[in-house]
């Protein structure tokens, strides 16, 4: 799509990042002679997350939703509106890095800096929330560091606004790792979400990972069913023994267990560290890593601009590797893409080395079948596994000749019913979130075989898995 040059008043001075919902400009408001970061949608964009909202009601709740909050830990909303096949939010223009950025390799900050930014985080949450907004959606992406140690809050494109409706009960939206239990479980949910949200970010800060992991489905499983380890129970966790509590408190499983509010988190925090919490995160910190490409605004989601990338590649390939790739590690794809592609010199030699960061088999395989695609320019199927030569993944370990699944003739694709008996058979092994792990595996694997073997990855234990595998055959 050709850079508009105006949107609405604004002045486009150029592109700052494009990603699958549309592109982020740099813009200048001639009124009152200032920059902005102007972030565009395309018109009629559908969404399939279950929630019952479009593309376009989900961006005018993000600028609804910031636009009734004032705070230096928000990115400012100053205007939405419509041009031609585009909707539109004015927001406030800051130089920054996004946390997750900072997060790509080891962990760079000092407790005093971790302390900081979750405390600076909390304050901001207090206000959203005393203005009745949930973000519902707090992780690294979400949150840019300025380049003087400030933290803002970016993104609320699916904040729920305490009047407006717009998420129905049922709906699962948000992101897996930092989806608390109710979210998880398409329950009633409030403003403690957040606050889950922030415990599960303030651990992956203090410990270097998360507090749960595997895929998606697993990660809901193990959010709603199993209580993380805690600092004192790692090797060397005895310097941070006094957060256990303070973690525990904050990723309850109940929401009536966690902290009241942001503020009496904050408090809880400052508590722990036992000393001033710096109102910033320092400079040593933010600028020991030259490696970190810019980002203005936080233009959540979008990726660099092409002419970022290393002249010798195709940028529409690459976006569409990055694509391709984000789908498995979220939002550090753009960053991993361009150091692949510095050193590799083509198509082949990009997939493979971008595979090897990719530590589920299945979502390796999938993503070398999307890449595989674009260099045969048709559509690419993995391997021939146990269901025979089809995309998707292969069977559990183990799984024996009885066990093989053969869809019957004319009804390999999965429909309601089967979604319906199949959930009653995973209920068995993992509980009530059994119907939100079905339905999630049904619309990324719209085939049987595809869908049974994802399925069966939910389930754990080996020998449990190779039980409820069986029991799939006997339905196909």
């Amino acid at each position: 799509m050709p850079v508009p040059e105006r949107l609405g008043k604004y002045r486009v001075l150029s592109v700052l990042g494009e990603g699958a919902m549309g592109v982020v400009y740099k813009g200048f408001d001639p009124g009152i002679q200032r920059v902005v970061a102007l972030k565009t949608i395309r018109h009629g964009l559908e969404l399939d997350d279950g929630s019952g909202a479009s593309a376009g009601q989900r961006f005018r709740t993000e600028a609804q939703a910031a636009g009734r909050l004032s705070h230096p830990g928000i990115i400012a909303v100053y205007d939405y509106g419509d041009e031609g096949e585009l909707a539109y939010i004015a927001m406030e223009y800051v130089e920054g890095s996004s946390l997750a950025r900072y997060l790509v390799k080891s962990r760079p900050f000092t407790d005093d800096d971790i302390a900081s930014i979750a405390v600076q985080l909390l304050h901001a949450l207090q206000h959203a929330h005393a203005n009745g907004v949930w973000h519902r959606d707090i992780k690294p992406a979400n949150l840019l560091l300025t380049h003087d140690g400030l933290l803002k809050i970016a993104d609320f494109g699916i904040a729920r606004i305490d009047d407006n409706g717009l998420t129905l009960s049922g709906s699962v939206i948000g992101t897996p790792g930092y989806m608390a239990p109710e979210q998880v479980l398409g329950l009633p949910v409030d403003a403690r979400v957040d606050l889950y949200a922030v415990g599960v970010l303030l651990y992956q800060l203090l410990l270097g990972q998360p507090p749960f992991s595997g895929n998606a489905d697993v990660l809901m499983y193990k959010v709603v069913h199993e209580a993380p380890l805690l600092p004192s129970q790692f090797p060397d966790g005895a310097r941070r023994q006094g957060f256990d509590g303070l973690l525990a408190t904050a990723l309850a499983k109940e929401p009536q267990q966690r902290f009241a509010d942001a503020a009496a988190f904050a408090a809880a925090l400052q508590a722990a560290v036992g000393r001033p919490v710096p109102a910033r995160v320092a400079s040593a910190s933010l600028f020991a890593r030259p490696d970190l490409p810019t980002e203005v605004s936080a233009p959540v989601g979008a990726s660099q601009p092409a002419a970022s990338l290393p002249d010798h590649w195709d940028p529409a390939v690459l976006r569409q590797v990055e694509q391709a790739l984000a789908q498995h590690v979220g939002p550090v794809a753009a960053l991993m893409l361009r150091r692949a592609a510095r050193v590799c010199r083509d198509l082949p030699a990009l997939q493979n080395r971008l595979a090897e960061q990719i530590t589920e088999p299945a979502a390796r395989a999938a993503f070398a079948a999307a890449v595989g695609a674009l260099r045969t320019g048709t559509r690419t199927t993995l391997p021939p596994t146990r269901f025979g030569p089809r995309t998707g993944p292969s069977a559990p370990a183990g799984a024996d000749d009885a066990t093989r699944i053969a869809p019957r003739r004319g009804a390999e694709a999965v429909d309601d019913a089967l979604i319906a008996r199949s959930t009653q058979l995973l209920a068995e092994h993992v509980g009530p979130i059994a119907g939100v792990i079905a339905r999630r595996t049904a619309s990324r694997h719209p085939r049987r075989a595809e869908y049974f073997a994802a399925l069966a990855e939910a389930v754990d234990d080996p020998g449990a898995r190779q039980q409820f595998w069986a029991a799939l055959g006997r339905l196909a």
